[in-house]
């Protein structure tokens, strides 16, 4: 099969290794991109301790670094930070270690960036589907990912039914500008939709792409849920306060977090 030439695109995936499913979901992710796109892919691992798994299964598919965090609590929005600011290409894909998306989706939603269409795309529409682990092990045998596109009555759809989580594609210029990752998102969840109120605010836009969006299904630790209601309600509560900014307030929120 012809790989899609996407070179001026590059593939964000931050990641906390918490199971042995994670790991496969990881490798089986990075072989989909790899196998259907020419475009860079870059990993940050973060963890208490290196074990050397991720580029050891990996190779040269990925570029990989790894960051020394003993917290428990995998702070998300600072590693993709971190990662824009490895990245060389104009263009990027802030990608779940669990996502696979059929690859013409993908290139719809690159061409819809460089059209001028829109700075922000997610490469999928209402369906962010959860695979269930009997697909999800077919598919890492066969690695056709057809055989989700064939099988989407027998999955569980999640966050609909405007889903804004699992994967979207950015202008690095804009993404830039609207301050990358609010930081102050610690742990898991919300975070996608204050960066969608952000884009609003400022006068960016976004858009989408039809077609489905796959999760392969992993356990659900302490980075996959909420910890508690109360912080739940605190992150709606910094989501609130993000919307209630006008533009000159909310670029003075960002260079904040951008020095801190």
């Amino acid at each position: 099969m012809n790989k899609a030439s996407l070179q001026d695109i590059s593939f964000l995936i931050p990641v906390r290794l918490d199971s042995v499913i994670r790991l496969e979901n990881l490798m089986v992710v990075i072989d989909f991109l790899h196998h259907h796109l020419r475009s860079p892919i870059l990993v940050l691992e973060a963890s208490a301790y290196k074990t050397g798994i991720i580029p050891a299964f990996a190779g040269n598919k990925i570029n990989y670094w790894f960051e020394e965090d003993r917290d428990d609590i995998f702070h998300r929005t600072k590693y993709i930070n971190t990662l824009v600011g490895f990245s060389k290409t104009p263009f990027v894909a802030i990608w779940d270690c669990d996502v696979i998306i059929p690859p013409k989706q993908i290139i719809a939603a690159l061409k819809c960036i460089k059209d001028g269409e829109s700075s922000f795309v997610f490469p999928y529409a209402k369906e962010f589907l959860d695979t269930g682990m009997i697909l999800r092990e077919i598919f890492i045998k066969n690695r056709d990912h057809t055989v989700f596109t064939s099988h989407k009555a027998k999955m569980m759809s999640m966050y609909g039914p405007d889903p804004i989580g699992g994967a979207f594609l950015a202008n690095l210029q804009d993404y830039k500008a609207t301050g990358i990752e609010n930081p102050n998102f610690y742990g898991w969840g919300r975070e996608d939709g204050e960066r969608i109120h952000r884009w609003k605010g400022l006068g960016y836009n976004h858009n989408r792409i039809d077609g489905p969006l796959f999760h392969l299904s992993h356990p659900r630790g302490i980075n996959s849920s909420f910890h508690s209601n109360r912080e739940d309600q605190g992150k709606w509560n910094d989501i609130l306060y993000i919307k209630s900014l006008g533009k000159k307030e909310l670029n003075n929120k960002i260079q904040e977090w951008s020095q801190s």
